[in-house]
């Protein structure tokens, strides 16, 4: 009778206590009044996740006829690319999109899985047309042309499926949103991470949907376009079309090219873009921010280290010493500091995911506690991973190989621009 009595209490004890193996990130939550410890969360990323039909000619394509050469299917989008390059350097960020449930869709959730990444913020509905993105290549593996199909980006990924996602939002070291959102998808995104000072990381996407910065630029800590992008959204942040478009011509130094520049990159740090990050291609980067380099730092001093990245951070911090030769503590507002970053040689396969893994790489440095000079040179190793590679982010990467040629980049980078704009 005893045991009887026993069995049933204890039957019913095991409804009212907390479970021996409790939900610790649930945990975490209550026990921060509804937030994720920052050296626990997961940056957050916004945007596409595609695939991408890759076209790439054994010839040069003549028009109006077949030319020979390989299609192939590789996992793309923007903020996917992005993702999956800092889960391959060592962070799990959460992403927030939207597949639909066909062969495209099935794709991209399956590998996502595979790599043991959360599916929870993506969203998947029968009536959702996964984004596809047919590229035309070159011989040279440079884009031709390509035809994108991304309406669902725009149509699904709505301000109410994204509060959803408050809490991670919220709790995130860092957010990355992919200018594939329309503009109430941004501004909503953007203003969750500016109730909880979270940086905002701005990536233009193409030079049409760059100029989708013009209603958030208020919020975002760093934007990363390229030349064509950037003037686009110095356009459309001044209200009229005063920047031409870049013409480099047959001779130009980096200091010219500079030159040309400076003032579009001016006008995004006068309305309030606190650092940005001017992608050029095989001339490196431009790194650019009113003040000097410890005003860099201030803007992500609300990123703390990812805890799983420990091994990441010594490895690039052994190669790239945090305190720079070049740095400057000039912090005086009207005052424009910038650094170039040059790119590094390669054996080019395709470009395609060049620029998303430089801003995957970045992202994954600066998560892993790393300041923004290193996550510039472990940015620009890591598209020289993938430009060698056959799909958008490398099969893997090497931390030893990242590590190296960071620091050959991180030790050619030179002060190009550090004065007054009074």
């Amino acid at each position: 009778m005893e045991s009887s009595v026993q069995r049933r209490m204890e039957a019913i004890s095991r409804h009212l206590v907390l479970p021996r193996e409790p939900n610790i990130v649930l945990h975490q939550v209550l026990l921060n009044g509804g937030k994720v410890k920052n050296d626990e969360a997961e940056a957050v990323i916004i945007g596409g996740m595609v695939l991408d039909i890759h076209a790439i000619p054994s010839i040069p394509a003549n028009p109006r006829t077949t030319t020979p050469g390989k299609v192939r299917y590789v996992l793309g989008g923007v903020a996917r690319n992005v993702a999956e390059c800092m889960s391959k350097l060592g962070t799990k960020p959460f992403m927030i999109s939207a597949v639909g449930l066909d062969m495209a869709g099935n794709l991209l959730l399956d590998h996502w899985k595979s790599a043991g990444l959360s599916i929870e913020g993506i969203r998947k509905q029968q009536d959702i047309g996964t984004p596809v993105v047919c590229n035309i290549l070159d011989v040279s593996g440079e884009l031709a042309a390509a035809v994108a199909s991304v309406e669902a980006i725009e149509k699904f990924l709505t301000p109410e499926w994204i509060q959803q996602f408050k809490y991670n939002i919220c709790s995130a070291p860092i957010l990355m949103v992919d200018a594939n959102l329309n503009p109430p998808a941004l501004e909503a995104s953007c203003h969750l991470a500016a109730e909880s000072s979270i940086p905002v990381w701005f990536e233009p996407v193409s030079v049409a949907k760059s100029r989708r910065v013009a209603s958030v630029a208020k919020y975002v800590t760093v934007a990363s376009p390229n030349e064509d992008e950037l003037i686009a959204m110095a356009n459309a942040l001044s209200g009229a079309n005063v920047f031409p478009p870049i013409e480099r011509g047959n001779n130009y130094s980096t200091e010219s090219l500079f030159q040309k520049l400076k003032p579009a990159i001016w006008l995004l740090l006068e309305k309030g873009i606190r650092i940005v990050v001017v992608t050029l291609g095989s001339d490196g980067v431009f790194l650019c921010s009113k003040g000097g380099s410890s005003f860099m730092r201030t803007c992500l001093d609300r990123v703390k280290p990812y805890g799983s990245c420990g091994q990441f951070y010594k490895i690039v911090t052994s190669s790239c010493p945090p305190h720079w030769y070049g740095a400057t503590d000039l912090e005086r507002n009207p005052h424009l500091f910038a650094v170039h970053f040059p790119a590094l040689p390669a054996s080019v396969v395709r470009l395609t995911g060049a620029g998303d893994c430089l801003v995957g790489g970045m992202l994954a440095s600066i998560c892993a506690g790393l300041n923004v000079m290193q996550s510039v040179a472990v940015g620009i190793a890591a598209a020289k991973a993938a430009v060698e590679a056959e799909t958008n982010v490398p099969t893997t990467f090497s931390l030893d190989t990242i590590a190296d040629d960071a620091r050959s980049v991180y030790s050619a980078a030179n002060v190009v621009f550090n004065q007054s704009m009074l």
